[in-house]
């Protein structure tokens, strides 16, 4: 585990009117956010208000157990927990805290607490696809939904990752049953496209994210089913034929979220870094500096990102339906795995 320690001067606390912290106390987040986003929002929120942030960092897996131990023993010191969103997050939603923020009233109307929900969604993280424009254009074909994939020309030529082991996967087949179950993702229609989907990956399934993105960068996969930063990444970059492509039939927003342990001991100041997390002035920040969609109104993507308004959302989404049939999606995911192989 990294820590991440950081302290502000009792005169310069005085000096911007903060609010710190008896003395010898901290603020401690568990976090399995990137260390970019950790090193804007931390640093200046410490400066906003004048309380001192300790920052325990390690993998979406290991932060929530640590979580989950302190709050099963009643020895609760942590107060955040800064990682994933609600669909990953529910099955757990009895170790935090209901808390509505007072910056909820500007957050877009998907992502507003309705006024029961632990979970404060901050930043968007969109499945999307990358493809390798050269290939295409060899093959004599295109890809700008989902109903592409199935084209026989790319049979073999498709990579994603295990939608059962990994969170980015997980959220591009959400994607593609919704997009192609008419808004529906446990449709017959859904699951007839993913069957035909399931033929053309041709068991070509990556063992992290990374060798999603990389594969196609490399010429190695005409398509890959990916999470948006390192792909427009990529693109941004201009050094391989890569393009990012947004479903026509639709894209998820999964709203990765900041919540607050049960029972934190500095509760105030759990509930202030959440108010900060979803501030404009945070929001701004970290939109202009990294490949996150704000999930306030009105924040600017970076100059790399196409705009938010660009991409088509699926009105019939649902985190809290996701998040509730997990289990049963990924199992019939699997079920049709298997289906294929036979």
């Amino acid at each position: 585990m990294k820590k991440l320690l950081a302290f502000i001067l009792a005169l310069s606390l005085l000096c911007m009117g903060g609010v710190a912290l008896a003395d010898g106390e901290t603020l401690v987040i568990y976090s399995a956010r990137n260390e970019r986003l950790n090193n804007i929002v931390i640093p200046a929120f410490e400066a906003k208000t004048g309380i001192k942030v300790e920052m325990i960092t390690g993998s979406s897996g290991e932060v929530l157990q640590r979580v989950k131990s302190e709050v099963e023993t009643g020895n609760v010191t942590v107060d955040i927990h800064w990682a994933a969103d609600e669909t990953m997050l529910a099955a757990n939603r009895d170790l935090f805290e209901v808390y509505v923020s007072t910056e909820n009233d500007a957050m877009m109307p998907l992502f507003k607490n309705d006024g029961t929900n632990c979970f404060n969604p901050a930043y968007a993280e969109p499945n999307v696809m990358i493809v390798n424009t050269k290939l295409l254009a060899e093959m004599g074909i295109e890809v700008n939904g989902y109903a592409d994939l199935i084209q026989p020309e790319l049979k073999g030529k498709i990579i994603s990752a295990d939608p059962a082991n990994s969170s980015s996967a997980f959220q591009c087949l959400i994607g593609m049953l919704y997009g192609m179950g008419n808004g529906d993702p446990m449709s017959k229609e859904a699951w007839d496209f993913i069957d035909k989907f399931l033929v053309n990956l041709d068991g070509k399934t990556a063992s992290s994210s990374s060798q999603v993105y990389n594969g196609v960068a490399n010429g190695e996969y005409a398509v890959g089913l990916s999470y948006e930063d390192p792909c427009v990444e990529l693109q941004a970059k201009g050094e391989q034929p890569v393009k990012v492509v947004y479903a026509v039939e639709g894209t998820i927003f999964p709203g990765q979220s900041v919540q607050i342990i049960k029972g934190a001991p500095h509760m105030e100041a759990a509930q202030k870094f959440v108010d900060f997390v979803l501030s404009e002035e945070s929001q701004t920040a970290v939109a202009a500096a990294l490949n996150l969609r704000p999930l306030r109104q009105g924040i600017p993507t970076n100059e790399k990102m196409i705009p938010n308004e660009e991409i088509k959302l699926f009105d019939t989404y649902s985190a809290k339906y996701i998040a509730e049939h997990k289990a049963e999606i990924v199992k019939t995911y699997v079920d049709h795995v298997e289906m294929t192989m036979e």
